[in-house]
């Protein structure tokens, strides 16, 4: 009888492959970890700015979350997120928490 030949990879050559695998995880991880960020701060940004427009728009005096909540200035997301993150109002300008 004549013997099959099997055909599989040898050691060397799955030590290679996971050798590039582990530097292809080594080079993404921390680029994904910064783009997480930039989101995050991109998103903050712009949630900042749709609270300063509709405490700009308000017209009456002193406005506070809840106010600008029953004025239908901001939905409620939006006002429990502004007083959950910690947003404050100070003479008209909308300030960002500090993280």
């Amino acid at each position: 009888m004549a013997q099959k030949k099997h055909s599989a990879f040898t050691l060397i050559e799955m030590v290679i492959v996971l050798f590039i695998i582990s530097l292809l995880l080594l080079i993404i991880i921390p680029n994904v970890n910064q783009q997480k960020k930039s989101a995050e701060n991109k998103t903050n940004h712009a949630f900042r700015t749709t609270l300063q427009t509709q405490v700009d728009m308000y017209e009456g005096q002193h406005p506070t979350w809840e106010i600008l909540r029953k004025e239908h200035y901001l939905s409620d997301a939006q006002a429990k997120k502004a007083i959950d993150d910690g947003y404050e109002i100070e003479a008209g300008n909308v300030v960002a928490p500090h993280k």
